[in-house]
C-alpha cells in the first residue's frame, strides 16, 4: 500500500479525517508524524497519547516538526500558509497533498473498491458493512470517520474505525464536503441521499452524478430518496443497479413491517421473494435504510444475504452517532450525537420521538458559514419535531477556523426557532448550557447532546450524565 521508506506529515492528525488516515499509513508500514493545535492546548489527551502509543511522532504546531527527511505533508483541506508547519513544507518545498487525495490513492490500489457516499449516513453505513465483512471472516481494509463500538479491541481503542486487512477489499467512506469524492473509482459505490449540507445543491448533483458514474461493478442507491435516483437515472449508470427501500415494491431490496424496541429496530427484509427477519441494535428508520445500503454492498460482492442478516445483528452503532452515554440514578438519559445538519437533525429526532419523554437538546452548532447556508432548514428541523415541552438549548457557533462572515449567529436561530414556536433558548458558553440542563432535568427526561467535530461534546455529555 505505501513504500516502509515513506515518511508522512499529518498536520491536524487529530481530526475525525486525518486520524484514521495517519494510522492506516502507520499500520501499513509507513513513517508517521504530525501536530495538532489541540495537542498544543493539551485537550483530549488521551486521544493524543493512543496515537503516540502506535509510535507516531507528535510534535507542537510551531514549524519545528517539518524536516527535510518527510517526503509528503498531509493537509486536511485548505494549504493555510499562516500555520507555522504549512509554511515550514512549502519553504523546503515538500510535497503538500490533501488527505482526500491521499487516501484516493490508497483505495483505487484495492480490486474490490466500496464507496459510501451521501450527506448523511456515512459513517454509520461505512461501520455497518465493515463490521458485516468481519464478522463473516473477511479482512478488510477500511478507513470511516467514526469509531466503530462493535469492533473496539478494548473500551479504550480509538482506532477501531480503522484496519489495514489482508484481503482485497477496501471500504471507505466518502467526503462531498471538500470535494475529494471526485479522486475516488469505485467498483462498488453507495449514494444514500442528496440533501443540504456544506455545498448548494448544483454542486452536490455534480460531484455524486460524477461519483455514480465512475462505478465499474455495482451502484447501490436509495429508492425513497427521489434526488438519488434522478441521479441514477439521469447519469445511466454503467454497472448493475440494486435499489433499496422501505415500504417500495419496486426495489432490489426492500424494507418492511419496522417494529421500533428500546435502543433499537426490527424489520422484515425482502429479497428475490425470500423474507428475512432483521434485527438492529440501532434506533431508526434511518438506519434501516443504513442497513439495507450495507446489506446490499455485500450483496454486490457477492457475500451470502443470509450469512449478512445474522452478522448486522451485532452492530452496535458509531460512537458519536446516537450512543448512549449512560442513564443517571435520578432517572435522567444523556445520549450524544454528531447531527449537524437538516438531515441528520431530523432523523435523530424521529427516531427519538418514537418513544416517550421530554427532550432536552443542547444544539451546538459547527462553523458561521454552514450555520448561514442551513439556518432556516435547521429552524424547520427542531420546529417539526420538538414538541411544547421540549426544551432546545443553542451556545454559541463552535468557530474552529474558515469564515470570518458573522451575519448570522446561534443567537439568530435561537430567535427564529422562538418565532416558530419552540421551547429555545441562547447562552452565550456551552459551560452555561450545562449549567441550566443540570438544574431543569428531572426523571424520565432525555438530554441530546448534539454537534459536529467537537471531540470535546462527549465529554461534556458525560459530565453532565454525572450531574444530573
Amino acid at each position: 500500500m505505501t513504500k516502509n521508506s515513506e515518511t508522512y506529515f499529518f498536520c491536524g492528525i487529530g481530526g475525525s479525517g486525518m486520524m484514521p488516515l495517519a494510522v492506516l499509513l502507520k499500520r501499513s508500514g509507513a513513517h508517521v508524524l504530525g501536530s495538532d493545535r489541540s495537542y498544543d492546548q493539551g485537550k483530549n489527551p488521551e486521544k493524543f497519547k493512543a496515537l503516540q502509543d502506535l509510535g507516531i511522532t507528535l510534535y507542537p504546531q510551531d514549524g519545528s516538526g517539518v524536516a527535510a527527511r518527510v517526503d509528503r505533508f498531509v493537509v486536511s483541506s485548505a494549504v493555510e500558509e499562516s500555520i507555522p508547519d504549512v509554511k515550514a513544507a512549502l519553504e523546503k518545498d515538500i510535497t503538500i497533498i490533501k488527505r482526500g487525495a491521499l487516501l484516493a490513492e490508497l483505495f483505487n490500489s484495492a480490486k474490490d473498491r466500496v464507496a459510501v457516499a451521501g450527506t448523511s449516513g456515512k459513517s454509520t453505513t461505512t461501520g455497518m458493512v465493515a463490521s458485516v465483512l468481519v464478522a463473516l471472516g473477511e479482512d478488510p481494509s477500511f478507513v470511516n470517520g467514526g469509531e466503530i463500538m462493535a469492533l473496539r479491541e478494548t473500551p479504550e481503542d480509538r482506532f477501531s474505525g480503522v484496519r489495514k486487512g489482508n484481503s482485497d477489499i477496501f471500504v471507505a467512506e466518502m467526503d462531498e464536503s471538500d470535494g475529494s469524492i471526485a479522486h475516488y473509482n469505485p467498483t462498488i459505490g453507495l449514494l444514500n441521499n442528496v440533501a443540504l449540507d456544506h455545498k448548494s445543491m448544483e454542486e452536490l448533483e455534480a460531484l455524486f452524478g460524477d461519483y455514480l458514474e465512475r462505478c465499474s461493478a455495482g451502484v447501490v442507491v436509495n429508492a425513497n430518496q427521489p434526488r438519488v435516483m434522478d441521479l441514477c437515472d439521469g447519469r445511466a449508470a454503467k454497472a448493475p443497479v440494486i435499489s433499496y427501500g422501505i415500504d417500495n415494491n419496486e426495489v432490489t431490496l426492500r424494507a418492511c413491517n419496522l417494529k421500533p424496541k428500546a435502543g433499537g429496530i426490527d424489520f422484515v427484509l425482502t429479497y428475490k421473494q425470500r423474507h428475512y427477519d432483521v434485527s438492529l441494535s440501532v434506533p431508526g428508520r434511518h438506519n434501516v435504510e443504513n442497513a439495507l445500503a450495507a446489506l446490499g454492498a455485500c450483496v454486490a460482492l457477492g457475500v451470502d444475504l443470509e450469512s449478512c442478516v445474522t452478522a448486522i445483528s451485532a452492530f452496535k452503532g458509531i460512537h458519536r452517532r446516537m450512543e448512549l452515554v449512560g442513564v443517571s440514578n435520578s432517572g435522567v438519559t444523556v445520549i450524544d450525537d454528531f447531527a449537524h445538519n437538516p438531515d441528520k437533525i431530523s432523523a435523530s429526532l424521529h427516531s427519538l420521538k418514537d418513544f416517550n419523554g421530554r427532550l432536552i437538546v443542547m444544539f451546538q452548532p459547527h462553523g458561521f458559514g454552514p450555520l448561514r447556508m442551513m439556518g432556516a432548514e435547521i429552524v424547520e428541523a427542531f420546529a417539526r419535531y420538538l414538541g411544547e415541552d421540549d426544551l432546545l438549548l443553542m451556545p454559541e457557533v463552535y468557530y474552529a477556523g474558515g469564515t470570518v462572515d458573522r451575519s448570522v449567529t446561534a443567537q439568530h436561530v435561537i430567535d427564529d426557532l422562538a418565532d416558530a414556536g419552540v421551547n429555545a433558548h441562547w447562552f452565550e458558553t456551552r459551560e452555561e448550557c450545562g449549567t441550566f440542563i443540570i438544574s431543569h432535568a428531572s426523571a424520565g427526561d432525555r438530554v441530546v447532546i448534539m454537534g459536529a467535530r467537537d471531540d470535546t461534546l462527549h465529554e461534556f455529555a458525560k459530565r453532565v450524565l454525572e450531574q444530573v
